[in-house]
């Protein structure tokens, strides 16, 4: 399994209710987490990142 690119949009602040990056989603423990992860512990991060998307996007408006 490759290694996919990270999600990081350069937009690095963490909305201040859901603690989520408001550019790509991540808890600041996954983003701590992203160099060092696996693949498949990649994988999943982007996995559950969907839904969140839309959480964030809604509260930064």
């Amino acid at each position: 399994m490759d290694h996919p690119p990270s999600p990081c949009t350069g937009t690095c602040t963490l909305d201040p209710f859901t603690k989520l990056c408001r550019g790509c989603a991540r808890t600041i423990e996954e983003i701590m987490a992203w160099p060092t992860a696996s693949a498949a512990q990649k994988h999943a991060i982007l996995g559950a990142l969907g839904d969140r998307l839309q959480s964030v996007s809604v509260r930064s408006k």
